[in-house]
């Protein structure tokens, strides 16, 4: 595989926080870094190892297509509070149930104050 820095076209890699496609940049002194705008986070990776790492990794990302797969991971499992618009990912701990027979109705808003019920989506 060529160099990781000597590849002309965009190359990409998912924020370690929020999973956002982030462009590989190239430093000053020639290695490879990321900057997510959305959550503030910055990589920087520094040795030679690690550089190879981050070729393999953004490889299998491209081969693997990853940014299709998580497009739909976020369709099924990440929900936006309609009441106060805090958007997050949908966990166990967050799932309500009726009080009457137990049944699923959606997940609770994970902001304490908000209380919203978000109902599920119909399935595909």
């Amino acid at each position: 595989m060529d160099n990781l820095l000597q590849i002309p076209d965009k190359l990409f890699f998912p924020c370690p926080l929020c999973g956002e496609r982030l462009e590989v940049r190239q430093s000053k002194k020639q290695k490879p870094y990321v900057v997510c705008d959305r959550c503030g986070v910055q990589l920087f990776v520094r040795s030679q190892s690690g550089v190879r790492l981050l070729e393999r990794l953004v490889a299998e990302a491209e081969a693997r297509n990853l940014w299709e797969r998580q497009a739909a991971l976020e369709k099924d499992y990440y929900k936006k509070c309609p009441k106060c618009g805090k958007g997050f990912w949908v966990a166990e701990k967050l799932i309500a149930t009726s009080f009457f027979d137990g049944s699923f109705i959606g997940y609770r808003c994970p902001d304490k104050e908000c209380n919203a019920i978000i109902p599920p989506t119909e399935e595909r």
